[in-house]
């Protein structure tokens, strides 16, 4: 197997898919990687064990709760973003348009669909809380409470936006991605190990201190 650039990897999907739809499904491919990325993140950090949660909340529990609203609320906001229904924008959406009267013309429109289905919970969070502030909900009135949003509901509409681009890639390029399989969180474990080794070297500081058999550089912090 060799590694292609996105270019390099458009220029071979335009030429199985036409321009229209090449170009299309090659966007859309970063932007769903990109989403996985992102999400692979969350779930290392604040989706795995309490354990680790507890770590961040010892270390900096302001700061991790930004990045954890922060990473969620991206990730839905991508998610209301690739099924949004508009003609001018970049979305599954359109790669329905674009398989119409093809052989898997309608299986695509019938997975675009559950797409829509499975991240209609985005759009509610999208317009009424991450990129709008609803009102009557921001203020406690009587608003209609924000749809669901689970880490299970993120899960389920993230496959079916993968399947979409599945369906589209097996029948133009006789191959499909493993968009779940590819995205890493570890570049956030890697930050928890630091974290933690970095409490566990205060905690023995601190130790030195109440003993009072501490060195120079027990007594200071090196500039960052």
């Amino acid at each position: 197997m060799t590694e292609r650039t996105a270019q390099e990897s458009k220029v071979a999907n335009i030429a199985a898919m036409g321009d229209a739809l090449g170009s299309v499904y090659s966007e859309l491919w970063q932007e769903v990687a990109w989403i996985h990325q992102r999400w692979a993140h969350f779930v290392e950090l604040f989706g795995t064990k309490p354990e680790r949660i507890d770590l961040m909340n010892q270390a900096a529990p302001s700061l991790f709760r930004t990045v954890q609203d922060t990473l969620f609320e991206a990730v839905v906001l991508h998610l209301a973003r690739l099924t949004d229904p508009s003609k001018n924008v970049l979305s599954l959406r359109r790669v329905a348009k674009l398989t119409a009267g093809t052989p898997i013309g309608k299986e695509v429109a019938n997975l675009v669909q559950e797409a829509v289905v499975a991240t209609e919970f985005a759009r509610d969070w999208r317009n009424r809380k991450v990129a709008h502030r609803d009102l009557q909900l921001a203020l406690g009135g009587r608003a209609q409470t924000l749809a669901p949003a689970s880490r299970a509901d993120v899960k389920a509409a993230l496959k079916a936006v993968a399947d979409v681009l599945n369906a589209t890639s097996a029948h133009y390029l006789d191959s499909t991605t493993g968009f779940h399989l590819g995205a890493s969180g570890t570049d956030a474990l890697g930050l928890l190990h630091i974290i933690r080794d970095g409490l566990r070297c205060e905690d023995l500081r601190m130790e030195r201190l109440r003993k009072g058999v501490f060195s120079p550089d027990d007594l200071k912090h090196e500039p960052i």
